[in-house]
């Protein structure tokens, strides 16, 4: 774990801002997330937003309230980028307490934060601030869990992943009724007296059951399906190491905890998963070829023919557990 922020996180009263998704997706802990805070703080504020612009407004006037962020992934990424535009993030000591389906929260929890509600929101109280440190790349995006290329995904937005800010909202939305509640929606319409048995109930439920377990198969095997060679030309600090002649399967980048500002940059090459593997650190590294796309924590960017990210050791404040 990084050092703890020395200005500590407990004094300074709370801006609690629930993301609209979440409310959708699980409005129980958004009201167990907002008790908690609220018992533990006197004088929390809540805002409950209905569109980034106002997120930004609440954000803007917070004084010198510190921000709780009660949302997935995509969420903190907006909230983290936001204030960097601003130069504010160096100073902001920012909280999250994760709402969202499971695959939405794995940048925030591979931080630190406990998945569980209850644990999250005691943390905001109770925690330290930790310097993390995070990318940024020549167009002001931020990355703060790591990048890959190719994404992985394919390019029908939502396919495995947000495209953008925007198709995060819109995903976040579809995703209210996720399908453990459509199964058990459906099974309280059979039961319901006087209402007729549905049709074809139990075939839909099976269909069901194996959309989840063929979504979860997909997902758990990624790493084991071979990626697809792309012609890159990727270079750390100068250093090449990889060219547009040698194809390669996968390229990815990851901040170092640390007081230096250092990333481990791997290449995978197409021969295989180990023969001519690249693994340095460098303090940037630039990625250019034909089009690609990447996969920055939870956003798909691109295409771009070149881009480059560069390491920032405690670049941003984060609370986690004591």
């Amino acid at each position: 774990m990084s050092a703890p922020d020395p200005t500590g996180t407990s004094q300074a009263p709370l801006l609690v801002i629930v993301d609209p998704a979440a409310r959708l997706w699980d409005g129980e802990s958004v009201r167990i997330a907002r008790d908690v805070l609220c018992a533990g703080a006197p004088g929390t504020k809540v805002c409950l937003p209905e569109s980034q612009e106002e997120i930004e407004r609440a954000l803007a006037r917070r004084g010198s309230r510190r921000p709780v962020i009660v949302g997935d992934d995509a969420a903190l990424l907006r909230t983290v980028q936001l204030l960097y535009r601003e130069r504010e993030l160096r100073d902001t000591a920012l909280s999250v307490v994760p709402v969202g389906a499971l695959d939405r929260i794995t940048l925030v929890c591979g931080l630190g934060v406990p998945a569980d509600t209850v644990s999250a929101a005691r943390t905001v109280l109770d925690g330290v601030g930790s310097r993390l440190g995070l990318l940024i790349d020549d167009s002001g995006g931020v990355v703060l869990g790591g990048l890959h290329i190719p994404d992985g995904a394919d390019r029908t937005p939502g396919a495995d992943g947000p495209e953008s800010a925007s198709d995060a909202d819109e995903a976040g939305a579809a995703q209210a009724r996720p399908m453990g509640k459509m199964l058990r929606e459906l099974t309280a319409r059979s039961s319901t007296p006087g209402r007729a048995p549905l049709s074809g109930l139990s075939r839909t439920r099976r269909s069901l059951s194996r959309s989840v377990r063929a979504v979860r198969g997909v997902r758990g095997v990624r790493g084991e399906i071979p990626l697809p060679a792309q012609r890159l030309r990727v270079e750390a600090d100068g250093e090449l190491l990889a060219d547009l002649d040698q194809p390669v399967a996968e390229v990815s980048v990851t901040p170092v905890k640390g007081a230096k500002s250092l990333a481990q940059v791997t290449v995978r090459p197409q021969a295989g998963p180990e023969s001519g593997l690249v693994r340095v650190l460098a303090s940037a590294v630039t990625v250019s070829g034909p089009d690609f796309h990447y996969r920055a924590d939870a956003l798909v960017g691109g295409p771009v023919r070149v881009r480059t990210w560069t390491a920032l050791a405690g670049a941003w404040s984060l609370t986690l557990p004591a």
